[in-house]
């Protein structure tokens, strides 16, 4: 077998295609139409980074995407920023998704909460409370470019919110109710939404959290026009807790004002904006990412339909919260006809095969994780195959983080040796994969099968040429439809600019290190910049920094998120106390309190140091980066200049933790 280097212009393995996939069918129309050879993986890769604006004119009309205009050009501007996608058409990404009522008598939704408690949402169903939705929006004067946001946990009031937005031409964002009201309106405000749809209480770990002082707060931070609340628990806003001039309407209300006979979609060009996906935060207020109807359309079924093989009659269990862009592929699923499974609750709880009994119970065709809660299942003994009938799972995916070699032998050992763990890696930026799995491909220990079709992906050294078989960073050189429309606010576009190109001009620069191997596939390594990552759920040091430096006598803070080598993720905090107060454990108990309320539990660390003072550069920068770096292993004179630091005696300490960590690490292998 010829390796893919050796192959001018294929980057993706030589495997054949999946017989009998939907891939395998596009590659067949493929070769007939273009009279091209695409007998392979790497072939048809090739092919489709070579010819983008042709390859996603295929895949949309494989799909059969529904637009009331057809599109003019594909790819009108093939240049990065500035690509512009399917011009000249109209379409709404509801129609996508509604295409399905009244043809398919499977459950679109599924929400299972955590204390068992299940229900269905059945596609007339759901077309019927879309419908509602967005009569209640159109009837509280929403018109195409407003705002509608979400306070929400994963459930189907999220998911009919979303849909009756993008129904009537407005814009989505949420995040989910276990953000405190300074993290959630850091987002949502910036938005200045018309509409706020917000729950009243969450259930995490068994118990029952009251949000809605919380929710309150956020209703004075944002004053929308009008709110609609999804009650939790029993518990209701008071009307002495509604202020006046906003108007309040329930949930049940909200869906219940309209049939589906009356319905229309908002018609919009392509590079309308859908929904507003908010990054990490790293350097400050959290970016507005903003997505385009078509490009998500065209993305998500490229990936659902194509590279995990999902069509109608399947069932996907991917466990996410409303905080992460999972939750936004998960709505997709409906794209294809697919029944979603949404599980409202923490994935530990009761055990650590609480996932695994969701999966069984729903008759998963594949079920999606993230390595951390791999891990957790492994270090508590469970053993689905043995306890579980998962004769339905076809594939594990998992994402959010690297992936070690050894939760690859426990899902071999402990679920089954014929239910691939396939790895992919992309982010919120586009909300999609760049590198993932393929119908065929094979799976390697610790590495990513391959990229997907259409992502131009590569591993570009400092001097931005590609390597093979050492770590670079992971770079995109052909443009992707689902690449952001530009940021929030940033009217000029040079903050995107500087987020994505600055480093490689016209190359969109990810953050990630990856190896790009001979043989095709990758490995990533983690985030080659500071942005924290909680199972998948990325979170901007400045997020901590607010609420921790200046209380309980903190002078200054760093946190860092660590990718150990043995496939774990470690969070430590480094404090400084201000001069002449001492942090002991009661005021540490104190910040962990305000990172958990403020923030949320993923802002919270594993672990606290109290530290004389941080190192900083001479312009006055944390030393994030270089210090991670040492955490991970790396030679201190490799990643840092002495004489750029302030003070780098301090570098020391973060030399001898490093070894503590190993030593703990080895000792915990042995």
């Amino acid at each position: 077998m010829t390796a893919a280097s050796d192959r001018p212009g294929v980057a993706g393995p030589d495997a054949p295609i999946g017989a009998g996939s939907a891939m395998g069918r596009f590659a067949a129309r493929v070769a007939r139409r273009h009279g091209v050879d695409v007998s392979d993986y790497g072939l048809l890769h090739a092919w489709s980074v070579a010819h983008p604006g042709t390859f996603w004119g295929e895949v949309w009309d494989f799909f059969e995407v529904i637009s009331s205009r057809p599109y003019d050009t594909v790819l009108a501007e093939p240049r990065m920023p500035g690509a512009r996608w399917f011009t000249g058409a109209r379409l709404n990404y509801v129609d996508q998704v509604l295409r399905h009522a009244g043809h398919l008598d499977t459950p679109a939704v599924v929400v299972v909460a955590e204390d068992g408690t299940r229900r269905e949402v059945r596609w007339d169903e759901l077309g019927a409370r879309v419908a509602a939705f967005a009569a209640t929006l159109r009837d509280a004067g929403v018109e195409p470019g407003d705002r509608v946001v979400g306070y929400l946990p994963n459930a189907d009031e999220a998911i009919v919110a979303f849909l009756g937005t993008a129904a009537v031409g407005a814009v989505w964002a949420c995040c989910a109710p276990d953000y405190g009201a300074s993290a959630a309106s850091d987002r949502l405000a910036q938005l200045e939404p018309t509409v706020l749809v917000g729950a009243t209480a969450y259930s995490f770990g068994g118990v029952l959290r009251d949000r809605r002082d919380v929710l309150t707060e956020l209703v004075d931070r944002l004053d929308p026009r009008l709110v609609v609340t999804v009650t939790r628990g029993g518990l209701d806003v008071e009307p002495a807790d509604q202020p006046a001039g906003t108007r309040f309407v329930t949930w049940s209300d909200a869906v219940a004002t309209a049939g589906i006979g009356a319905f229309r979609t908002e018609q919009v060009a392509p590079d309308h904006p859908l929904w507003v996906l908010f990054s990490s935060g790293t350097t400050g207020i959290p970016k507005g990412i903003v997505h385009g109807h078509a490009g998500v359309v065209v993305t998500h079924l490229l990936m659902l339909g194509l590279h995990q093989d999902l069509s109608a009659g399947s069932t996907l269990f991917w466990y996410t919260t409303t905080n992460w862009m999972l939750w936004n592929v998960v709505v997709s699923a409906l794209l294809a006809g697919v029944t979603t499974v949404a599980y409202e609750g923490s994935p530990l709880f009761p055990t650590a095969g609480r996932l695994w009994e969701i999966a069984e119970q729903e008759r998963a065709t594949q079920l999606g994780t993230s390595p951390g809660l791999l891990r957790a299942a492994a270090a508590a003994g469970v053993r689905p195959g043995d306890d579980h009938n998962l004769a339905h799972l076809t594939q594990i995916m998992v994402t959010g983080a690297p992936v070690a070699e050894s939760l690859y032998d426990w899902v071999a050992d402990a679920v089954s040796p014929d239910v691939p763990l396939i790895s992919t890696s992309g982010g919120t930026d586009v909300v999609s994969s760049f590198v993932g799995g393929a119908p065929g491909l094979p799976v390697h220990r610790g590495e990513i099968p391959g990229p997907l079709l259409g992502v131009a992906v590569a591993a570009f050294d400092d001097a931005g040429r590609p390597v093979r078989d050492t770590v670079g960073e992971l770079v995109v050189t052909v443009p992707m439809p689902s690449m952001p429309l530009g940021f929030w606010r940033d009217v000029n576009g040079e903050r995107y600019r500087e987020a994505y190109f600055e480093t490689f001009p016209g190359v969109w620069r990810h953050g990630d290190w990856a190896t790009h191997t001979g043989r095709g596939t990758f490995v990533v390594h983690g985030r080659s910049d500071s942005t924290l990552n909680r199972n998948g759920v990325r979170i901007g040091s400045a997020d901590l920094y607010q609420v921790v430096e200046g209380a309980a006598g903190v002078a200054e803070a760093l946190v860092l998120g660590v990718e150990r080598p043995d496939g774990s993720y470690r969070m430590p905090m480094f404090l400084v106390p201000q001069d002449g107060r001492a942090l002991d454990a009661e005021a540490i108990e104190l910040i962990r309190h305000k990172l958990r309320t403020e923030g949320s539990p993923r802002h919270v660390p594993d672990e606290f140091h109290v530290v004389p003072a941080v190192p900083h550069t001479k312009t006055g920068k944390k030393l994030e980066v270089p210090l991670k770096r040492i955490l991970q292993g790396a030679d201190p004179s490799e990643v840092l200049s002495a004489g750029a630091i302030d003070r780098p005696e301090l570098v020391s300490f973060y030399v001898d933790l490093a070894r503590r960590w190993a030593d703990e690490e080895s000792s915990a292998n042995r």
